[in-house]
């Protein structure tokens, strides 16, 4: 590891730039398509405009899958190489995605620019974990997170903008444009992090075996499916919050707006889990947040609050609630998850997040082709999630004991 006490050619806040510019680019492939979708329904999909949410989770889907191999790939071969490979592969997906003229190849685009998106993602926290440790290395991380959560709330205002200029093929050239910004800072300013001498060959022996370990322990197993159930509530709500604002309630226009405001309230979130994660635990804390979740869902079933004059900003306090209820809970699911490995934490890490990426982005895919985007139905499809969330933490729970 290079300690902080080593020369280094950039500065903690430039590195810090850096890196939350990298994982920003996970973050602007997914929000900065939203205002994009009823366009891409219509002139990719005009006879099945509720397949055009799939442009987000097949993302996922390769996010997820990429996720896997990433972060064995860079201990082997260096982080840079990693990064750079992983940046090209989104720009190939993203140039396709612009050329597509029908849906699928677009989605199949989606697809590898998801499994490119994975390289930054997971490399560029472990750059942070090369470069810093203890306490200085959990500043880092706080700080860069802060950063990622801002970019959620003005992504899709930077895609409506884009789209009113460009067209909606525009934004696949913005991304191409932002990942080449973060690949020549990077190849020109950044050491790399790993030398030759710290590098681990990859052997499908001990990945096996790591692998086997992770699913055989039960915490990790119900933290796991607990974190894709949860996650399954965010992807699905990110791909059927813009048509439901369009079609549903017909602010369209206002969209990226309101999912600003949301978003930056949302966001406090992860502040309020630092702080009473302390007192009332992980699981509590998870398990308080999931039960909240399935009370307010309920009542939107039961007397249908999302209809009639106020609907629309019901549904806005609903939305709400969701991105909130993903900030107190993920973040203490993977610590869940990650605090029997710690002897293996580079590879459960990997696996972790790549197992419950892939199994929400292909939930939240199979229940949209199911029931379509109507908010009733979402609501109802987020109840049955949190009610089996809530089982499974109540089988932690247990567990610990």
């Amino acid at each position: 590891m290079t300690q902080p006490d080593q020369p280094f050619a950039m500065g903690r806040a430039e590195f810090v730039a850096l890196i939350a510019l990298m994982t920003a680019s996970v973050a602007f492939a997914i929000d900065a398509m939203l205002p994009a979708l009823p366009d891409i329904a219509a002139e990719l999909s005009p006879g099945d405009p509720e397949r055009a949410p799939l442009i987000l989770s097949t993302f996922l889907l390769g996010m997820g899958l990429g996720t896997f191999v990433a972060g064995p790939i860079s201990d082997a071969l260096g982080r840079k190489r990693v990064i750079l490979l992983g940046a090209l592969l989104y720009c190939v997906g993203a140039i396709g995605a612009w050329f597509a003229d029908t849906l699928t190849p677009m989605l199949i685009a989606r697809l590898v620019q998801g499994l490119g998106a994975a390289g930054p993602r997971v490399v560029s926290m472990a750059v942070i974990r090369d470069r810093f440790a203890g306490r200085q290395m959990a500043q880092i991380v706080s700080i860069v997170m802060m950063i990622f959560v801002l970019v959620p709330a003005v992504a899709p205002m930077l895609g409506a903008l884009i789209i009113a200029f460009a067209g909606w093929r525009g934004i696949f050239v913005a991304f191409v444009v932002f990942s080449a910004i973060y690949v020549v800072w990077m190849l020109v300013r950044l050491p790399e992090t790993l030398p030759p001498k710290d590098r681990r060959p990859m052997r499908a022996a001990l990945m096996r075996d790591a692998v086997a370990e992770i699913f055989r322990d039960r915490m990790v197993r119900l933290s796991i499916l607990a974190q894709t159930l949860v996650m399954s509530m965010l992807f699905l709500t990110l791909m059927l919050v813009q048509p439901i604002y369009d079609t549903g309630y017909g602010r369209g226009d206002e969209f990226p707006f309101w999912f600003c405001g949301i978003a930056l309230i949302a966001g406090t979130a992860s502040l309020l889990n630092a702080v009473l994660v302390v007192r009332f635990g992980m699981i509590n804390l998870t398990r308080l947040a999931l039960g909240v979740q399935i009370v307010i869902s309920a009542a939107f079933v039961a007397f249908d609050l999302g209809a009639g004059p106020n609907g629309f900003y019901f549904f806005v306090f609903w939305q709400t609630c969701i991105f909130f209820q993903a900030g107190l809970t993920i973040g203490n699911l993977n610590a869940l998850a990650m605090e029997p490995m710690g002897h293996i934490a580079g590879m459960a890490a990997s696996v972790i997040g790549a197992v419950s990426t892939v199994g929400a982005a292909v939930i939240s895919g199979l229940v949209t082709a199911l029931i379509g985007t109507g908010a009733s139905t979402l609501f109802l499809a987020v109840l049955v999630l949190a009610a089996a969330g809530s089982l499974t933490m109540l089988r932690v729970s247990r567990t610990v004991r």
